[in-house]
């Protein structure tokens, strides 16, 4: 069995690839860092760097017990810091937001069992829109967004939440009174439109720029809140598809929601930045997933 100083050193050098800046990073010296390769290649029976006066590299023997060694020392890490945290208890604070009324019934029921696991742990809930939801979580003031699907560029998962979708037009609309729709119909009419600041992956779900069968959708004026796309609607400036909670959630009489029958179902869940999956975070996504298994109180 290797040392842990042996393993901390052969893969701190063939990372650096330089004996005093390995030195550095490990706070021992030059003359150490030699020491413990040299021991190591003895009992590997086989050199482990090619050195020159210049330049260190690594060997092919080298190179392939490194990249054994390093998922090896990442799991055993993982394993301490899991349980570190488990004998610590969830402690410090996690920040959720939701986007949109349909997202916080479910929100609340994570939350709720999230903190029946870790009362230790402070949970701050608000509201985001459309136009910060995205900034909220890279800047950090939000660890973990409960919204719609797809919001590329993020961690997202699993789904908690499944609607079918509805087009919002206006309560004198002519498609006002029709028992449902294709989603062919929104070639025949301006489409609101999203805020710039919002995904392109989103918008191309929610707002297509083409019919299924090829035709151009018109596109139709631009709001920065989801209450500003609906009155949009509402004054006839164009239609727009949403989830049909929108109707129970978002109930205007200006607005009428007509059944789209060709179109996928909308999903929603945790949303967060992959470089913030911290053990809160995980933990949360985890109690969120749980919730669904549970009939709502």
């Amino acid at each position: 069995m290797l040392e842990r100083y042996e393993v901390e050193t052969f893969l701190t050098l063939a990372e650096e690839l330089h004996f005093g800046r390995t030195g550095e990073r490990l706070g021992v010296t030059t003359g150490r860092v030699s020491h413990v390769v040299k021991k190591l290649e003895r009992r590997i029976g086989a050199p482990l760097f090619a050195r020159t006066s210049r330049v260190v590299t690594l060997t092919p023997i080298g190179r392939r017990l490194a990249d054994d060694l390093r998922p090896l020392v990442g799991g055993m890490e993982a394993a301490v810091r899991r349980a570190t945290e488990a004998g610590r208890g969830m402690t410090g604070q996690l920040r959720v937001a939701f986007l949109g009324e349909g997202t916080a019934s479910v929100l609340l029921r994570a939350v709720a069992l999230f903190s029946e696991r870790h009362p230790d742990c402070e949970v701050r809930v608000r509201e985001a829109q459309l136009a910060n939801s995205r900034a909220s979580l890279l800047d950090g003031s939000v660890d973990v967004l409960v919204a719609s699907y797809p919001f590329d560029g993020m961690a997202c998962g699993p789904a908690l939440l499944t609607e079918g979708r509805v087009l919002a037009v206006a309560a004198e609309h002519p498609l006002a009174r029709a028992g449902s729709v294709s989603l062919e119909v929104l070639a025949e009419h301006p489409v609101v439109q999203y805020p710039a600041v919002t995904s392109a992956e989103f918008k191309r779900d929610r707002t297509p720029e083409r019919t299924p069968s090829g035709r151009p959708v018109p596109k139709g004026p631009t709001g920065d809140t989801f209450s500003e796309l609906l009155t949009l609607v509402a004054l006839g400036r164009g239609v727009l598809p949403v989830g049909e909670h929108t109707r129970r959630y978002y109930p205007r009489p200006d607005v009428a929601y007509v059944p789209i029958s060709d179109a996928p179902p909308i999903r929603r869940g945790p949303v967060w930045l992959e470089s913030n999956t911290t053990s809160r975070v995980r933990e949360f996504v985890r109690a969120a997933t749980d919730t669904t298994a549970r009939p709502p109180a």
